[in-house]
């Protein structure tokens, strides 16, 4: 106990150290997309399309490959691997929900295409990319002591975008959520909504890749949203619930991981699960004392 807290007291200190922006421009990173997170986080726990979240994190490392090949054969300076994530983001998203809605498609089984598909693209791009060797694991596992002050712009940026989108169409797309029937028999155009919805899970598991990689990115969008809902059934109070979660979650893990030198990414989805399985011991006690 005595060492976590003077862990702890060795992040604080290094974040008002002048020669740690890196890590003050994770923690605000991390800080920023936490409310991307919890907002998004809602909507995928409610409408159950986690799975779908996890097909668009793993399909990201195809739009990566494919932007390091171009930019490395064509000396196309614009294609950055953040450029590549978010259209191969979009795209998978797009792809799923048009299959899905238009072509009647079972979900799963286009879930399972885009989510191999991606991920063999990726690969492959990165292996035929000239010039030195790509270490694929950043991408893959995530590294958010590496975050830059662009990163830190970039999703302001992105953030922004998903919030203010959100708060927008926010009762449509609770609409959708919860009764896509009955906002089809009011005339409004759910199929519409359900893909701006899948747009918006698009950019914030753009967001996710940086802080814990594709591999745990799905974790963090469900497991704060998943652990408010235990808490209340308002949809807003979750949002509200599981951004704090995040925020909670994001900072505990990067002062936990400072001092021990371990990796960020799986620190942070480890104390979500931690907190996720007692939610769900403290809900099934209470459920005992009621009965």
């Amino acid at each position: 106990m005595a060492d976590f807290i003077t862990g702890l007291g060795e992040f604080f200190a290094a974040l008002a150290s002048p020669n740690t922006a890196l890590l003050r421009h994770a923690l605000l990173a991390g800080l920023i997309a936490s409310v991307t997170f919890g907002i998004v986080g809602g909507f995928v726990v409610t409408r159950r399309i986690s799975y779908i979240a996890a097909a668009i994190s793993h399909s990201i490392l195809g739009g990566i490959g494919a932007s390091i090949y171009l930019s490395r054969s064509y000396d196309w300076a614009w294609c950055t691997p953040l450029f590549g994530s978010i259209v191969a983001a979009l795209v998978s998203a797009l792809v799923i929900g048009m299959v899905s809605l238009v072509a009647r498609e079972r979900e799963d089984t286009i879930i399972g295409a885009i989510w191999s598909t991606g991920m063999a693209a990726g690969v492959l791009f990165i292996y035929f990319a000239p010039g030195p060797a790509v270490n694929a694991e950043s991408y893959i596992f995530g590294n958010i002591l590496l975050t830059s002050k662009s990163d830190l712009i970039v999703t302001g940026i992105l953030g922004c975008i998903v919030v203010g989108v959100t708060a927008f169409y926010y009762h449509k797309l609770v609409a959708v959520c919860f009764d896509e029937e009955f906002v089809k028999l009011r005339g409004v155009p759910a199929q519409a909504y359900y893909l701006l919805l899948l747009c918006l899970i698009a950019l914030s598991v753009v967001l996710l890749v940086r802080l814990t990689g594709m591999i745990l990115a799905i974790a963090l969008l469900v497991l704060p949203a998943a652990t408010a809902v235990r808490f209340s059934h308002r949809l807003w109070v979750i949002m509200l619930l599981a951004s704090v979660l995040c925020m909670a979650f994001t900072t505990g893990g990067l002062a936990f991981s400072y001092p021990t030198q371990t990796p960020t990414g799986p620190v942070v989805v480890l104390f979500a699960g931690l907190t996720y399985g007692l939610s769900l011991l403290w809900r099934g006690r209470r459920a005992k004392k009621t009965r």
